[in-house]
């Protein structure tokens, strides 16, 4: 039995790194580890969405209806 490694893997299906698809996709993977990393560290302080909004000093978006 042959075993295959999680880069040949991404290698098949996204390509080699540099290609588009690949960073495209190692990018998208960044921001999501970011994003949960930012949520986990907001949980573990016991912070809202808005009170963290307020501490970096980002103002929620209100719709324009």
């Amino acid at each position: 039995m042959k075993l295959t490694s999680v880069e040949e893997l991404k290698e098949k299906h996204l390509g080699k790194i540099g290609t588009p698809k690949r960073d495209k996709y190692e990018q998208e993977l960044k921001i999501e580890l970011l994003a949960e990393e930012i949520k986990a560290l907001r949980i573990s302080n016991n912070l809202t969405q808005d009170q963290l909004g307020e501490l970096i000093g980002v103002q929620e978006l209100k719709s324009l209806s």
